[in-house]
């Protein structure tokens, strides 16, 4: 499995299928626990139909979370590629987020947890690291 980097102009919108969220809150990176798992994963999902990566990554952040206040920064476009035919796109955000609030009650997140570093038991363990990193070239970068 290979994660691969995109700049935010390589790839054509249309052909995002999914937003991915790396979230800080007063300096700590949070953190979801689906229900069905013990493990943790950064909040995101799937584009729905006549939805914009952008308000997909607005709606899974708040549904995931509970953020209520935050400022959505579009990072990279990236893809896992699985074997050599196969290649989906998604959309990389950070949010820094203002305001958290509790989990939507129909949240499908069991929990929500802040960590200074990445957790250890990670839902996709080749997936999360690389857009974590990714994720803090952009901040230190932007100064943000």
């Amino acid at each position: 499995m290979e994660v691969k980097f995109y700049s935010l102009k390589e790839i054509p919108l249309e052909k995002m299928l999914y937003a991915v969220i790396m979230a800080r809150f007063k300096g700590k990176w949070i953190f979801v626990q689906h229900r069905n798992r013990n493990t943790w994963e950064l909040p995101g999902g799937r584009v729905e139909p006549d939805e914009s990566v952008f308000d997909c990554a607005g709606r899974e952040l708040m549904e995931e979370t509970g953020a209520i206040k935050f400022a959505l920064f579009p990072v990279a476009i990236y893809s896992v590629i699985e074997d050599s035919s196969k290649e989906s796109y998604g959309m990389l955000f950070f949010a820094d987020v203002h305001e958290l609030g509790p989990l939507p009650a129909e949240s499908e997140m069991a929990q929500q947890k802040l960590y200074l570093e990445l957790p250890q038991k990670l839902t996709y363990p080749e997936i999360i690291p690389p857009l974590f990193y990714r994720t803090l070239e952009f901040i230190i970068k932007r100064g943000i």
